[in-house]
């Protein structure tokens, strides 16, 4: 632009100069032009003025219009390096804080770690210092206590050994409540099996048979020259023979009551006839188990007759008749099956049932304890096995092998037989029993039961069958009516020995009495 108005400053000189020199040589080629070239001169300068004044006026303008957009620019290249250095002040105050924020945050990391380092080393100490504490307060505890660490132990763990045993009767009470019958403990009743076949207090009753000698002279005979005789006699008959001190009597000893009948027959002939050698004895033995047999098969058929259910299978009849041989606490077996056949047979009328179905089924429930000592097993799944060995219909299998609860039953069949068998085992002098021995019983039963917290009166009924228990309501809640039934059951089995078993039957009432006026 500056260029622009020194050309147009050169430009205006150049034609001042042109027309200087233009009147110089007018007036130097005529006079006359003097007159003209200076008028010309004149109105030259005028022009020229007036070009410069205009070319002034337009450089002016034009300069001004340039500084002006300069001066934008300017402006505007300054403003936007303002920003910029407004932008990069900002960055780096960021930055700063940053770098502060670091920094302090270093510091304060550090300072935590050294507050942890000591804390750390106090709490060690601490810790030592509290198992020392500790250990001084335990023995303290012990001296004030009077028990040891292991005794606490063991009463902490007894508590929570029956607060588990709360929340246990419990659930078990809430899942009976579900079921809508009782559990079948198989155990409890296996357990009692064996007790009943084994009790001490009944194997002579099981197990012994007595038989009397005219004179202490034939116990040589029977024993034989080197025990010759005895040992012929226990051989051929499978049964020990004792002969002791005793005066007059040989004790027969064996689980198997048929074969102690043997041995008794055996020995009945042979102390009879007077001729005692193991070949002689061997010729007895023979001739007892055929009378055996022939008195078992009529013992059978007897039965089948006086119930009135023929169509029994021959090896059925046999069982049946080696049940006249076997004793359940001084009850005959068969004579108990025959009657429970009556009693079952009766119900079975009431309710409008098939009665013979029903005899048939009460008189074959115990087969299973003619073969109970030579086969493993409870003698109702025994008998049951034998009665669908033998044809017997499903019904009556099921009725035998459920009226111990053993296996679920099917038909109303099985619990006929089950109260059949209940009524016939427990009714007065049903299994005699010396009145000192059920009454000491009975008295046992009620005892065990009143050591029990909570407990108001007790009643052994049913010949000793169940106990009925009436605990205080305000002691004794619902689910710990349910736990102290468990534990009275365990307690009479693990402490007393009984036929069958024992039902108990906690029951808690609650009476509230108020008066209309």
């Amino acid at each position: 632009m500056v260029f622009g108005i020194a050309g147009v400053v050169g430009g205006v000189l150049l034609a001042t100069l042109f027309a200087w020199i233009k009147s110089k040589q007018a007036r130097m080629q005529t006079e006359q032009a003097q007159m003209g070239a200076a008028r010309i001169i004149e109105e030259a300068k005028k022009d020229a003025a007036a070009i410069k004044k205009e070319a002034e006026l337009h450089a002016k303008d034009s300069v001004l219009k340039e500084r002006a957009e300069f001066e934008k620019e300017v402006r505007e290249a300054r403003r936007e390096v303002q920003n910029q250095e407004k932008r990069v002040i900002a960055k780096e105050e960021t930055i700063d804080k940053r770098i502060e924020a670091v920094d302090k945050r270093d510091n304060e990391f550090a300072r935590r770690e050294q507050a942890l380092k000591a804390r750390e080393k106090s709490l060690e100490d601490k810790f030592a210092e509290s198992e020392r504490q500790v250990d001084e307060a335990r023995r303290h505890l012990e001296q004030v206590a009077g028990m040891t660490r292991e005794e606490a132990k063991k009463n902490l763990i007894d508590e929570m050994v029956e607060e588990a045993k709360h929340e246990s009767a419990k659930r078990i009470r809430v899942i009976e409540e579900e079921a809508k019958e009782e559990a079948v403990r198989k155990g409890q009743k296996v357990v009692a099996l064996a007790i009943e076949r084994l009790a001490g207090d009944f194997v002579a009753e099981r197990s012994v048979t007595v038989f009397p000698l005219p004179n202490d002279d034939l116990k040589g005979k029977i024993i034989g020259r080197e025990g010759r005789n005895i040992r012929a006699l226990e051989a051929a008959t499978g049964i020990d023979l004792i002969v002791d001190d005793t005066p007059e009597t040989v004790v027969i000893s064996g689980h198997n009551p048929i074969r102690r009948e043997i041995a008794r027959l055996s020995l009945e002939k042979l102390v009879t006839d007077g001729r005692i050698h193991p070949g002689r004895i061997e010729e007895v033995v023979r001739k007892s188990e055929q009378e055996l047999d022939e008195s078992i098969r009529e013992a059978g058929q007897k039965a089948i007759f006086d119930v009135g259910v023929p169509g029994v299978h021959p090896e059925i009849i046999k069982l049946l008749g080696r049940l006249k041989y076997r004793y359940s606490y001084a009850q005959n077996v068969l004579l108990h099956s025959i009657e429970a056949a009556f009693i079952c047979g009766a119900m079975a009328a009431e309710l409008g049932l098939n009665e013979k179905q029903a005899r048939r089924a009460a008189l074959l429930h115990d087969i299973g304890k003619a073969v109970d000592h030579e086969v493993e097993g409870s003698h109702a799944i025994i008998g049951a096995e034998l009665a669908r060995k033998y044809g017997e219909s499903p019904k009556i299998v099921n009725a035998i092998a459920a009226h111990h609860e053993d296996v679920k039953a099917e038909t109303i069949l099985a619990p006929l037989v089950d109260a059949a068998d209940a009524l016939s085992g427990a009714r007065p002098g049903a299994r005699r029993e010396m009145m000192e021995t059920y009454t000491r019983r009975l008295e046992e039963l009620e005892r065990i039961v009143n050591e029990f917290k909570g407990v108001e009166k007790s009643y052994a009924v049913q010949a000793g069958r169940e106990i009925r228990i009436m605990v205080q309501h305000d002691m004794v809640s619902d689910d710990d009516a349910a736990r102290m039934a468990r534990e009275v059951a365990r307690k009479i089995e693990a402490e007393m020995t009984y036929p069958g078993q024992v039902k108990v039957t906690v029951i808690r009432e609650m009476r509230a009495v108020d008066y209309a006026k």
